[in-house]
């Protein structure tokens, strides 16, 4: 056996995945990077009539309408500032494993960085905050505490059948 084949043997190599990291206020949270499809700047939004404050509006992306959240308004009550470094994400949003996947917009505060680490680095943080599902594991660094966003758990219910109620196209 090679030198080589004897390390792969030896070392099994970590599962690490890629997260998009942001913040709201002076906390991080991070985000799986095979679920966002795209990065944009701020955009002009169209509001939504009797949508939650933390709805922030909808736009037309590549022939699709496509609903946007605010999560810092989402997660603390305040909208997020607008900075040069936050950014319109959108992600696959797919409530269910069999349902199909759709854009969603999040406005994201300084969501310039990225991490890549192994997922089980994350790990449950004790509190069962059923006001907010999709604030998931947290994983401790030299900067602090790093929360997981769950994406299929942004949205309510009643939320999930506002935004996505009709076809979302042009």
């Amino acid at each position: 056996m090679s030198d080589l084949a004897a390390k792969r043997v030896a070392v099994p190599a970590a599962k690490k995945a890629l997260f998009l990291v942001f913040c709201i206020g002076t906390e991080r949270f991070a985000l799986k990077a095979t679920e966002v499809a795209e990065v944009l700047p701020r955009l002009p939004l169209k509001p939504i009539a009797h949508a939650p404050l933390w709805v922030a509006g909808i736009f037309a992306h590549r022939g699709a309408l496509v609903p946007v959240i605010d999560v810092s308004a989402l997660t603390f009550g305040t909208s997020a500032q607008a900075r040069t470094s936050t950014r319109l994400v959108l992600v696959n949003y797919q409530p269910q494993p069999w349902s199909e996947a759709r854009w969603l917009g999040l406005i994201l505060e300084q969501a310039t960085d990225t991490l890549r680490c192994d997922p089980a680095e994350f790990q449950p943080y004790g509190v069962d905050n059923q006001q907010a599902p999709y604030l998931g594991p947290v994983r401790e660094d030299a900067q602090g505490l790093m929360q997981w966003i769950g994406v299929a758990q942004l949205l309510t219910a009643e939320v999930r059948a506002l935004l996505f109620s009709a076809e979302l196209s042009l």
